[in-house]
């Protein structure tokens, strides 16, 4: 547990949040929009871009937490649950959290997704 917290400011407000609490971050052109554990949301005006690098500036190494997949999602990867390329589909929930977030993101952004975790964890747990 990490005691780093992610802080995002704009000339209304602050948010202080703690990077494990983010599930993920969709962009929707000048706008993200962050998702938290509980399924509370942020909304923020800056570029997907642009809150990845606030993330990798306050973070270090710990942004490593997050992969951008494709142009419009960053994911905690603690989250990921399954990855479905065929479908589009990638579940995102953890084990204290019973809660769970469908995405919709590219076939190829989530057969890359596949083959980093599988390449991070070894394939001996592939069935």
């Amino acid at each position: 547990m990490s005691n780093k917290v992610l802080i995002i400011s704009n000339a209304n407000e602050l948010v202080r949040v703690k990077p494990e609490r983010v599930v993920y971050v969709k962009s929707d052109g000048n706008y993200s929009t962050m998702v938290l554990h509980d399924k509370t949301e942020q909304v923020f005006t800056m570029n997907l871009a642009q809150c990845q690098q606030l993330m990798e500036e306050q973070l270090g190494k710990e942004a490593m937490t997050f992969i951008r997949l494709g142009k419009q999602l960053i994911v905690n990867r603690a989250y990921i649950f399954k990855i479905n390329p065929n479908k589009q589909q990638l579940y995102m929930s953890n084990s204290e959290v019973n809660i769970a977030f469908e995405l919709q993101a590219s076939k190829e952004a989530l057969k890359q997704l596949k083959a980093l975790i599988e390449s991070e964890t070894g394939k001996e747990g592939k069935l």
